[in-house]
């Protein structure tokens, strides 16, 4: 009698779940993105409302002010992730870009004019820069290689988790305190400071780390060189799809164009997140066992069909599909990326090709951004969401060619 299929079900029940073979650090990385977006989101559902509406901002200086912020935390980011390779010490740098931007949340409620604002997300995408590189390449040093993929998609999802979270909490806030948005932004204090207290408690460096650093510092030309053309090719398409991949304050100013009401207007972000937070672990797991240009021009082909619609399909109904697929193409994506990023990138230098490749998709954000905020005050909505459509094309034409070459080279999934 033959009992392998037996024998089989009974190692695999012994199996843990990919869940449970995940390590505790990341967890808790991934509740500590979670409190901080919830902190974050609860300001930037109601920010660009605010912005134009209290503060008199025009949306070509919502754009500006979203691409700056985005830049900054970008440029700051080749510097953190080099710093962290060189120190051998990624948690040291993730718990001062976490407590950065915690001391920047109450700033907003207190602010009275544009330029208070602007300096509080200028300081507050410090802290995101400074701790976003070495944040995933202690992701990288914690995920066993046959469970990277899974990794970045669980923390992901729970940053996302807050990303929805915070806009669900303005809705009732906004409600309870009958639009009251600066009374709003003091609620949001409270999770970025307990985001602070976890990454200092339950965030630990991978062992080791001090041992294995580069021998040269990571920014000279030496050791840029080391990065391979397969990490250059992933970089190159980022940059190309990131500009069409717009602030998502646009989307916002969006539904109001429509006539959703001021309370309601956070559930643009929430409906977006819950999307992204569902998408993301999933297409995680896809990840360590499809290949990676497959999947990642799938995702960008969920952007384009998500601009047209929002560009073309009027009404709530429209807003809420357009929404629901940009919140897709995101779980799609992000996780996706830096998981690539992660293969293609020497061990000693992870932190470094993290900071390059946010610092060049973050200047490639701030032009997008500039551009759909001078379409919008130029030619309206549907020229800024039509332009974003087009540079999708482009990223999917750039990703033709070296499709070949972001295939992820990994050991057979046990």
């Amino acid at each position: 009698m033959n009992l392998q299929p037996e024998a089989s079900r009974h190692a695999a029940a012994k199996t843990p779940s990919v869940l449970r073979r995940i390590p505790a650090g990341i967890w808790a990385l991934g509740m500590v993105s979670m409190l901080m977006d919830t902190s974050s989101e609860m300001i930037h559902a109601l920010l660009p409302v605010y912005l134009v509406g209290a503060l008199g901002a025009s949306a070509l200086a919502v754009g500006v002010i979203e691409g700056i912020a985005e830049s900054t935390a970008a440029i700051t980011k080749v510097f953190s992730g080099a710093l962290s390779d060189w120190l051998g010490r990624r948690k040291l740098l993730v718990a001062i870009g976490y407590g950065l931007a915690a001391c920047t949340k109450p700033i907003f409620p207190l602010a009275s004019t544009l330029d208070w604002v602007v300096a509080a997300r200028f300081v507050d995408r410090v802290g995101k820069g400074i701790r976003g590189a070495p944040r995933d390449a202690l992701i990288a040093d914690l995920a066993p290689t046959q469970l990277r993929g899974a990794a970045f998609g669980l923390r992901q999802s729970l940053d996302t988790t807050g990303a929805f979270l915070g806009p669900a909490l303005a809705i009732a806030l906004m409600w309870l305190t009958v639009d009251n948005i600066p009374l709003v932004f003091w609620f949001a204090v409270l999770p970025g400071f307990a985001a602070f207290a976890l990454v200092l408690f339950g965030v630990h460096d991978a062992s080791g780390s001090r041992e294995n650093k580069p021998a040269r510092p990571p920014l000279s030309r030496a050791e840029l060189a080391r990065l391979p053309a397969l990490y250059w090719g992933v970089v190159a398409i980022a940059a190309v799809f990131t500009l069409a991949r717009f602030s998502e304050a646009f989307l916002v100013l969006r539904a109001q164009e429509l006539g959703l009401g001021l309370v309601l207007i956070p559930l643009v972000l929430v409906v977006l997140n819950v999307v992204y937070a569902l998408s993301s672990y999933p297409v995680g797991v896809l990840a360590d066992r499809f290949d990676h240009g497959s999947l990642l021009a799938l995702g960008v082909l969920v952007l384009m069909v998500s601009e047209l619609v929002l560009a073309f399909v009027g009404g709530l109904a429209g807003l809420a599909l357009g929404v629901a697929l940009w919140g897709l193409h995101m779980g799609m994506t992000q996780g996706l990326l830096a998981a690539m990023v992660a293969d293609a990138a020497p061990v000693d230098l992870r932190g470094t090709a993290y900071g390059m490749f946010n610092l060049v998709g973050g200047l490639s954000l701030l032009a997008a951004s500039v551009v759909a905020g001078g379409l919008w005050d130029a030619f309206g909505s549907r020229a800024t969401f039509l332009a974003g459509a087009g540079f999708a094309v482009l990223a999917l034409l750039a990703l033709v060619p070296v499709a070949r070459q972001v295939r992820r080279r990994r050991p057979t999934p046990h």
